[in-house]
């Protein structure tokens, strides 16, 4: 049997054993691809793209250098951490700064003439992230001891840090609140979706969560993009802090931007399935129970819950 031929030199498809017209729907895509290409690029320059695989790699890396007891090498040694964490730390940051760079090239397109060079601003860009790396660490001890705190499944501290899904997913987003914050959007965002992929909990990278945030079991959460979380806040699995409606201009097409998401004050805790939409305030220690669908803000304090379910008899066939 013939093998494939792969990578880019692979030919025109006859060589390829088992599809004929392999050649033919290259062709095809091609031409596709390249419509795509110059509509998207005006023009006509393809930047290079940030890369997905890269970023993992990257966030990987600053994790570890956050938590290198935890993410490190199994064979780290409490002396070995400092120099561990400055070569980790050293070439997640470097790698981070190219990927930036691509992103400012990329929202350049077409507003520059192609012959400026983005390294000094991803250069800015990255150098604050890294100095803002103490404080994003220092935060998310506060969500470690919630959680630990919060659950009365959780045995340690340790435990917390290794196998939640809810702390991996507010570790990627404290660090892609960062870059959104400091003009790398779409790397934020490319840093949430790994997140979102990974734990089935989407945050959009521009929410603003406080200190001491706990997402227990967390499958289905969704916090908008302008949503604003207080201190100390619990959320359970399948909440969605969401919007209630999508403006529209006199086109039709979607408004951006525009704060369209809840603001959670602290304290407060909303349980499973929950679903809090547009830009309303829940109150200080609220408490917003399972399945509830609120579209209204509540004061500090407050208790939603359902109505009490209705206890019918099905006797002979009553209340069918």
């Amino acid at each position: 049997m013939t093998e494939a031929k792969h990578g880019p030199h692979a030919g025109n498809g006859s060589e390829l054993s088992g599809f004929p017209q392999l050649g033919r729907i290259v062709a095809e895509l091609g031409e596709l691809r390249r419509a795509a290409q110059k509509r998207r690029y005006r023009d006509g320059r393809l930047p290079e793209l940030p890369s997905r695989e890269a970023t993992m790699e990257i966030i990987d890396g600053l994790a570890a250098s956050l938590y290198p007891r935890h993410f490190g090498p199994p064979e780290l040694t409490t002396d070995g951490a400092d120099g561990f964490v400055l070569y980790t730390l050293d070439k997640s940051l470097r790698a981070l700064r190219e990927q930036v760079r691509r992103e400012l090239q990329l929202l350049a397109n077409g507003s520059d003439d192609g012959t400026i060079d983005h390294r000094s601003h991803a250069h800015e860009i990255v150098d604050a992230f890294g100095q803002a790396l103490p404080r994003i660490r220092a935060l998310l001890d506060t969500d470690i001891r919630a959680a630990y705190e919060g659950d009365p499944a959780a045995k340690s501290l340790d435990e917390v840090v290794f196998s939640y899904p809810g702390l991996s997913a507010i570790i990627r987003h404290r660090l892609a609140h960062r870059l959104y914050l400091l003009g790398a959007p779409m790397l934020a965002r490319l840093v949430s979706e790994i997140a979102h992929s990974a734990t089935g909990i989407d945050i959009h990278p521009g929410a603003e969560i406080g200190e001491a945030f706990f997402i227990d079991h967390g499958t289905g959460v969704v916090i908008g993009e302008t949503a604003v979380i207080g201190k100390n806040v619990r959320l359970y699995q399948a909440v969605t802090l969401g919007a209630k409606r999508f403006e529209v201009d006199a086109d039709g097409a979607l408004v951006k931007g525009g704060a369209r998401h809840p603001i959670i004050e602290d304290d407060v805790v909303i349980y499973a399935g929950a679903t809090v939409l547009g830009r309303i305030t829940i109150g200080r220690g609220s408490v917003i129970g399972g399945n509830v669908w609120l579209t209204h803000g509540v004061p500090a304090g407050s208790n939603v819950t359902q109505a009490k379910p209705l206890s019918e008899s099905f006797t002979f066939g009553a209340g069918i």
